[in-house]
């Protein structure tokens, strides 16, 4: 492989960013994927993300909180656990690790 398409998605993490930080690694015809850093961030009260497209997300490292609209219970993630959102499907993150970067990878298709 060559070194110039060979990535390490734990390189370079911001560690203690006020805002997350959205990083797209590739995007081609209608698929995005993006790199998201959190440090502690959440949505703002009574946000909602409502978005076009489908999007799959895989927690890779960290803790998160995910909430779906229409669900009570919010959907805790560790590493590994991946959730797919159906475009429209309204949800918000309810919390993440506060001790440490919590790192997604997003599929947007």
């Amino acid at each position: 492989m060559a070194e110039a398409l060979k990535r390490n998605l734990f390189e370079d993490v911001p560690i203690g960013a006020a805002d997350e930080v959205f990083e797209e690694i590739l995007a081609h015809g209608d698929v995005r994927i993006e790199r998201i850093v959190s440090n502690g961030q959440r949505s703002p009260n009574g946000f909602w993300y409502d978005q076009a497209e489908n999007e799959w997300v895989i927690l890779l490292s960290g803790r998160a909180g995910l909430q779906i609209d229409g669900d009570d219970d919010v959907v805790v993630l560790a590493p590994g656990d991946s959730v797919n959102l159906p475009a429209h499907r309204k949800h918000r993150v309810a919390w993440t690790a506060e001790d440490g970067p919590t790192v997604w990878l997003a599929v947007f298709y």
